[in-house]
């Protein structure tokens, strides 16, 4: 897969990158539920690591043809 993220980049809220996943109020509501994907706490800045975003991303992965067929 194509990385959505860049790696060796750190993300922070505000970031118009990561609206591809969400707005501030639905990952402040996934980190608040231990959803999503696996960020940083330091002081009150919240920091996600891009390799964490397309781990996560790769995780949510849904392949229509490896789907069962009910």
């Amino acid at each position: 897969m194509a990385d959505l993220f860049e790696n060796n980049r750190n993300y922070v809220l505000g970031d118009p990158e990561l609206d591809l996943i969400g707005d501030r109020d639905k990952l402040a509501l996934w980190r608040h539920k231990n959803m999503g994907p696996a960020f940083y706490k330091l002081g009150r800045k919240v920091i996600y690591r891009g390799a964490d975003l397309n781990a996560w991303a790769e995780a949510c992965r849904v392949d229509p043809a490896l789907r069962s067929k009910s």
